[in-house]
């Protein structure tokens, strides 16, 4: 089986996706409350303590809520990097273990993932590249105010992009927030707009690409047909595979990597 992929949610309430291989499942954050999680796994037919290890991606609490508590309950193994073990207050080694930039680190018999450092506010935030076989990655990322050249090299290749479109310029402008929010939202330490992720998959698109999903979309500063248009509109004549959006309530879909079409994951 290839690697599986389901959001559980994504949003600025809680964000959490679980990655499966034949041999080991990780979590790439863990956002919800530990209630919530397991109630997500659930309708996915998956219990806590099949989760061999849970990556944190930063110390920000729709990202890192329940990890510890989850850690510890599941028996899994803890990852971050030291800047986000110590924001957390996690001992490194006794409560998590900590990886450097760009560092391989192996997870199970056949899964493995690297961090690539991006600019948010007030973390060191990192985006995920995994791999779970021969040319067999997919990346992860979300929490960035702007691409890098760095990024953009780890981004070429991936069968899968998991990419957050956090809000519409128009709307957030026009929208209720503070002008010093609006400022902290779409400057170098914030969010991607509709129109960055859309610009950045364009430079990054392949023929190899065969999905990708659209997260961590603003419930008052984007749409889902807001994000998926201007997506579309830049990549739309270069790009022959799937596009979805993951939502905060989710499971929605899987996908499984290589393969265009989601899995719709049907209640129990």
């Amino acid at each position: 089986m290839s690697l599986e992929i389901t959001h559980l949610g994504s949003g600025s309430r809680g964000n959490a996706t679980l990655l499966s291989t034949n041999e080991t499942n990780v979590l790439i954050d863990c956002g919800f409350s530990l209630i919530q999680t397991e109630k997500r796994l659930a309708a996915l037919g998956i219990k806590g303590e099949e989760i061999d290890s849970i990556i944190v991606t930063h110390n920000h609490g729709d990202h890192a809520k329940s990890a510890e508590r989850a850690s510890k309950k599941w028996n899994a193994e803890l990852h971050c990097n030291l800047e986000t073990a110590t924001r957390m207050g996690w001992e490194p080694m006794r409560v998590c273990r900590t990886f450097g930039s760009l560092e391989r680190v192996v997870c199970g018999t056949d899964f493995s993932f690297i961090g690539v450092p991006v600019p948010h506010n007030d973390a060191d935030n990192v985006a995920i590249i995994t791999s779970s076989g021969k040319n067999e990655r997919a990346a992860f990322l979300t929490d960035l105010g702007e691409s890098t050249l760095e990024l953009k090299k780890h981004l070429e290749g991936c069968k899968h992009i998991s990419i957050e479109a956090n809000y519409d310029q128009k709307k957030l402008i026009m929208g209720p927030y503070p002008d010093s929010l609006k400022r902290r939202i779409s400057g170098r330490g914030g969010h991607l707009s509709n129109f960055q992720t859309s610009k950045l998959l364009s430079e990054v698109m392949h023929s190899g690409l065969n999905s990708i999903v659209l997260t961590h979309l603003s419930e008052k500063n984007n749409a889902p047909h807001l994000a998926e248009s201007e997506v579309l509109y830049h990549i739309g004549e270069e790009y022959n595979g799937g596009i979805a959006i993951s939502k905060q309530n989710g499971p929605e879909f899987s996908h499984f990597l290589g393969q265009e079409e989601v899995e719709k994951i049907r209640a129990n």
